[in-house]
């Protein structure tokens, strides 16, 4: 499985933006798709998931703020960002799970957001 994130950049507090993971090769049984963020110096945290059923999770720090989506047809997740802090800079991952023994991860995109 191949994932490519896009969408990352520099924003001012406050603004919005939106992440795309584009999943490729072999996605059959991919059970949920999620994203993950890490600061410097900070271990890699959970942000928001999404199930092949449809279910969401989000962090507790971002809730209400930000929304995952999923295309299927297009094999792709969304993270639309809203309301964005100086707090949620971070390197972005893209993350595809099929089980405890098989999952990926992207090439990760850069969100910083200035105050």
């Amino acid at each position: 499985v191949q994932l490519q994130a896009s969408g990352g950049g520099l924003v001012q507090s406050g603004m919005s933006l939106r992440l795309a993971c584009a999943a490729s090769g072999r996605i059959f049984g991919i059970v949920r798709m999620g994203w993950y963020r890490q600061a410097p110096g900070n271990q890699r945290d959970l942000v928001a998931t999404i199930t092949s059923g449809g279910s969401t999770n989000y962090a507790d720090s971002v809730k209400g703020r930000f929304t995952i989506s999923g295309d299927n047809a297009k094999n792709t997740v969304y993270l639309q960002m809203n309301s964005l802090k100086p707090e949620d800079t971070a390197v972005y991952y893209c993350n595809a799970f099929k089980s405890r023994f098989e999952a990926y991860w992207g090439q990760g995109t850069q969100v910083t957001v200035s105050s």
